[in-house]
């Protein structure tokens, strides 16, 4: 059967159960997690600026909205179960799209779910101190992989409770599709109303005047683009680096926390009337997380000072910088409202982890049941359950594989894994656009990108400079990424030969 004939029959083997409501609410809950309420941290140790702590979100929300836009063309165009992987297998070739998803399955997708996770663990430490990244159940001695160093390895009682959870949600989602939708339906809408809730609630009672004078007072502090900033290497050590650079290292937290956006393109197959609903549910969909995420995080800025001392007391004391265990979100809280108000966001925060993992969970599995259709995966993830027409055996794979990653390290290097490989993927998709528009100038087109060509040629440029970047200054870990990818070329031709010897 050919690759085009396979897509038909998964088309028609798949239940059409998510309306435009749930494709938005898909994008938007796979986006939010728990990276809004962790990573502001870590930009704000960086970059040590508050101008520049903005500027990474709104570079970060212009590439995601700029690449939401030009994934609209194409799954509009081709609103196929698999999404990104079909754009890459049309545009680039079946190589391409089995890189993508080689590297979906062992980092990108697994390794997302994993972090937030992970995540969930950190939160739910807020109630229970117990749960902590320094409370081993297993430890694993440290080693190491050529320059990578491993010495986090191993079961915490933290990513023991994100593997509780990743195990949960994949059981829930073996029900259908349209279970795994409500369930994103009722999450996406509490987390994006807690969001909100912390936006309207600081600025019109939690402003904080010490905050305000040396924030937005000292507002373009190591900001100008002559301004020098130490980070650390990978090997031990200080570089000095220029603003540009800072934010392009900086963007791996703000990278991470706008992600999955593109899930919804995976159950493309499962969206009614695709190519109307794909392109909006992208656009509205990101629009409105993006403004949520930078008006969040003038909200730290209102609330908590950007400076402060990495041993204080309190977590007005740390400040942004220095938030116990860098959740700045129930920082916020814990000073407009005392140890209430801190408890009402972790949980709002445990909410929407577990929210963002179901639609990853959902989604992902939904690429190796189309690459099993291609005869790029096992035979098995290919087949649907006979009752609820999910992907069983993907979303098992997807499991146990994610699991195995729970234990590989802390939230931080899990993300540093995860954004140099899926920048590459993302700079293949927007090139598919340009392959397409040339290779297929007559293939009918619901909705054409806007901006197209430049703001698709300014995202590649973008995303180009931030992996040669991540490279440089994140070496252990985008090298990593790096080697994943390119280790998917040998395997694709071992598969390749493996499928046509049992065709002859």
């Amino acid at each position: 059967m050919d690759s085009q004939a396979a897509q038909t029959a998964q088309n028609l083997e798949l239940v059409k159960g998510l309306g435009l409501t749930s494709a938005t609410t898909l994008v938007m809950g796979s986006m939010i997690g728990s990276g809004i309420f962790i990573v502001s941290a870590d930009i704000a140790r960086m970059t040590d600026s508050p101008a520049l702590l903005i500027a990474a979100w709104v570079v970060t929300g212009f590439m995601t909205i700029t690449g939401a836009l030009c994934y609209g063309e194409l799954a509009a165009m081709m609103p196929k179960a698999g999404g990104q992987y079909v754009f890459l297998r049309e545009a680039l070739g079946p190589l391409w799209g089995f890189l993508y998803g080689w590297t979906l399955f062992l980092v990108i997708q697994t390794g997302t779910i994993a972090a937030v996770g992970v995540a969930f663990g950190k939160f739910l430490g807020y109630f229970f101190p117990s749960v902590s990244a320094d409370n081993w159940i297993l430890h694993i001695p440290p080693f190491h992989i050529g320059g990578m160093a491993f010495d986090r390895v191993g079961l915490t009682t933290q990513s023991l409770s994100g593997i509780v959870i990743v195990l949960l949600l994949t059981f829930i989602n073996v029900f259908g599709v349209r279970t795994g939708a409500i369930v994103q339906n009722i999450f996406t809408v509490a987390k994006v109303g807690s969001l909100a809730l912390l936006i309207v609630v600081a600025v019109f009672v939690g402003a904080n005047y010490q905050a305000i004078t040396q924030n937005f007072g000292d507002f373009w502090r190591n900001a100008s683009l002559s301004a020098i900033h130490p980070i650390d290497m990978p090997g031990g050590g200080i570089a000095l680096v220029g603003t540009l650079v800072v934010i392009a290292v900086a963007q791996t937290g703000s990278l991470f926390s706008a992600d999955a956006w593109n899930n919804v393109t995976f159950t493309a197959a499962e969206v009614k009337n695709p190519s109307r609903n794909l392109p909006l549910a992208l656009s509205l969909g990101t629009g409105i997380v993006i403004a949520l995420y930078i008006a969040v995080n003038f909200v730290y800025l209102m609330v908590l000072p950007l400076h402060g001392d990495k041993f204080g007391f309190s977590d007005m004391a740390r400040g942004i910088q220095y938030a116990n265990e860098d959740r700045v979100g129930t920082a916020v809280m814990l000073q407009m409202f005392g140890a209430t108000g801190a408890a009402v966001m972790a949980v709002a925060i445990l909410i929407s982890t577990f929210g963002c993992n179901n639609g990853l969970i959902l989604s992902g599995a939904r690429v190796y049941y189309a690459m099993a259709k291609d005869n790029l995966f096992f035979k098995s993830v290919g087949k649907l359950h006979p009752v609820y027409k999910t992907p069983v055996m993907a979303l098992v794979i997807q499991a146990v594989w994610t699991c195995v990653l729970c234990l590989s390290g802390t939230y931080g290097n899990l993300l540093d894994y995860i954004v140099f490989a899926v920048l590459i993927f993302y700079i293949l998709t927007i090139f598919s656009l340009f392959v397409l528009r040339k290779r297929r100038p007559e293939a009918e087109r619901p909705y054409k990108a806007v901006g197209y060509p430049v703001l698709p040629a300014v995202y590649i440029v973008l995303a180009l400079f931030i992996d040669i970047v991540l490279l440089r200054y994140k070496t252990q870990y985008s090298m990593a990424g790096l080697v994943i990818v390119l280790l998917g070329v040998p395997i694709y031709f071992i598969w390749s030969r493996r499928n046509q010897a049992a065709t002859v």
